[in-house]
């Protein structure tokens, strides 16, 4: 089982970029998805997860209204569209899975990705 992430770069703050995990292994199909971002100096944080049906989303209130949380089912791929980015979204963001689409809590993800790096200068 893995999760791969991409899409990751610099951006100018104002600007976008998606990014996407795709999930190997069936397994996934059943889990919910979604990322997490580390900025520096900081704990890694909760970010958006989605449910393994693509209905349910969830996003941390830094976010909402800016990113943007999809699924392709076939593909057990998600995506994140992060739109009107700012300096302070820079971070390294990781893929998550977990049986949950409510999970929030590092603790509670049962795999995690690698990371990719997003900054956005200002």
């Amino acid at each position: 089982v893995q999760l791969q992430a991409s899409g990751g770069g610099l951006v100018q703050a104002g600007g976008s970029l998606t990014l996407s995990c795709a999930a190997s292994g069936r397994t996934f199909e059943s889990y919910a998805l979604g990322w997490f971002r580390q900025r520096p100096g900081k704990e890694r944080e909760f970010v958006s997860f989605i449910g393994w049906n693509g209905v349910m989303k969830y996003y941390a209130d830094s976010v909402k209204g800016r990113f943007t949380i999809s699924r392709d089912i076939a593909k057990i791929t998600v995506y994140l569209q992060m739109n009107n980015l700012k300096p302070e979204d820079t971070a390294v963001y990781f893929c998550a899975a977990d049986l949950y689409p409510t999970t929030q809590s590092i603790r509670d993800v049962d795999y995690w990705g690698q990371g990719t790096q997003v900054t956005v200068s200002s």
